[in-house]
């Protein structure tokens, strides 16, 4: 099954690839890997923003990196013209603004990491990161990260 067919069958939408928002390219395809910049979760053409364990809770997290996640591959798509050549996601980093005391970047990454496995099966299976930090641009809550493996 194509992964185009996947989306469809799981009813998902992804967005229009985002336009960097500063002095870099969305993607860099270079010896068989596609390094994706790190994307923002969108929602309703807004950036989902806040701290974890301070003013956002875990599931506000979880649903962001998921936004992240479809727009790590709308980039996909946008570079390489189909999902199809995807042939494996390499690794994930997730960056997750959050307090102090916030403990759980790696279940608010997770929101990442199932969808890849939902799109990619198990081509979508991935190492991974995921950090706490104070901030992050334009105040978003989570960015995330990717390098896919691609088919010439």
């Amino acid at each position: 099954m194509s992964i185009e067919a996947r989306l469809a069958e799981r009813n998902i939408v992804l967005p229009q690839a985002a336009a960097p928002v500063a002095a870099y390219v969305p993607a860099v395809e270079t010896g068989g890997l596609l390094h994706i910049s790190g994307q923002l979760p969108f929602l309703d053409g807004q950036v989902m923003t806040g701290r974890l364990g301070e003013d956002r809770d875990l599931d506000y997290g979880v649903e962001a990196a998921r936004r992240c996640a479809l727009m790590l591959v709308a980039q996909m798509k946008a570079a390489l013209g189909s999902l199809d050549r995807v042939s494996r996601i390499v690794k994930l980093g997730a960056f997750v603004n959050s307090a102090g005391s916030f403990t759980d970047q790696p279940k608010v990454a997770n929101g990442a990491s199932e969808l890849m496995v939902e799109i990619f099966g198990d081509a979508g299976k991935h190492a991974r990161s995921a950090v706490g930090v104070p901030v992050l641009p334009l105040g978003a809550v989570v960015e995330v990260d990717a390098i896919v493996e691609v088919r010439a």
